[in-house]
């Protein structure tokens, strides 16, 4: 039996706590957008029904933009993003909560990061319910340091041990696999956690893991903050970062299954897009020259094991 007030509540003070904890690193506060949304009684395509606390803190001292969205919200039905991956839920009401943040820092040598833990249940008729839970973090440098990539997969690799042997292992792998940018035959960053559909250990053992992926974002994110906030940069850093924040527009817009159900459920556009960065830059066939901190970049972005594969 599934508990979604417990999860409800769970994922309130989780946005409180992170929001708590990047507000006293930045010295900024966050401010909130609170939202409902009721479903129009005989509307055609997607209807949503629910509500949320979107909180935003702009233009801080550490922080350029960083979002933290909390939502819980309803359906009568699954939009087509989701209904691809589960054909047997086609046109079975639901409901989904979560919490989901993007930071993107003023100083390119503090990593951008996303994290996100969710919950979903539908209600196909005639059936028992069918929940799972997902989410994870990854970390996306401009200029990576391996002190700060080894402590980042140390405390995902820490949370998932109680959990089995193989658990960081397979989600870590996953995030390889889910942020990775087809295209451009490049992951997004140097990865975390990554999970969907967890289930089968049964609610109780899913949703504590879940509880620990969400509790660990601060204590893997702020150290790095911490020890890179006020590394000096100049002109240079500051246009390859708006250069490379481009990629994180074109995963979002291209690949992220997150992205496509909330717009196509009838979402809340400014909460499901406050994952983009406010400022960014495209430039055509941009190359860095060779041997610069600019071209060691793409060292980093392709699965390794992190935790091994680095000097000391």
């Amino acid at each position: 039996m599934t508990d979604f007030n417990a999860v409800h509540a769970y994922l309130r003070a989780l946005q409180d706590r992170i929001c708590d904890g990047l507000a006293g690193v930045d010295g900024q506060r966050f401010e909130q957008d609170e939202w409902t949304r009721e479903r129009a009684e005989g509307s055609q395509g997607p209807s949503m029904a629910g509500g949320g606390r979107t909180r935003v803190l702009k233009q801080g001292t550490v922080f350029e933009q960083a979002g933290v969205n909390f939502s819980d919200v309803s359906g009568p039905s699954l939009p087509a993003s989701a209904s691809a991956h589960r054909p047997e839920l086609a046109g079975a009401p639901w409901r989904a909560a979560g919490v989901s943040l993007v930071i993107h820092p003023n100083n390119p040598y503090v990593p951008t990061s996303h994290a996100n833990v969710r919950f979903f249940e539908a209600r196909p008729e005639g059936r028992d319910p069918i929940w799972w839970f997902g989410g994870g973090f990854d970390l996306t440098p401009f200029y990576p340091i391996d002190e700060d990539v080894r402590h980042w997969h140390q405390v995902a690799s820490n949370l998932c041990a109680p959990y089995g042997d193989q658990r960081y292992a397979e989600h870590k792998a996953w995030c390889d696999r889910y942020f990775f940018l087809r295209h451009r035959d490049e992951t997004r960053g140097v990865g975390g956690l990554f999970y969907d559909d967890l289930h089968a250990d049964g609610f109780e053992t899913c949703f504590a893991y879940t509880r620990a992926v969400g509790d660990g974002f601060l204590d893997a994110y702020l150290p790095i903050v911490q020890r890179r906030k006020d590394t000096p940069y100049g002109e240079r850093e500051r246009e390859f970062q708006l250069y490379r924040r481009g990629r994180y527009v074109e995963f979002n817009l291209v690949w992220d299954r997150g992205t496509l159900f909330g717009l196509q459920s009838g979402g809340r556009t400014e909460s499901i897009l406050m994952s983009l960065p406010p400022r960014v830059r495209f430039e055509y066939a941009y190359t860095p020259e060779p041997g610069s901190p600019e071209a060691g970049l793409a060292d980093y972005l392709r699965p390794r094991d992190w935790l091994q594969g680095l000097g000391k």
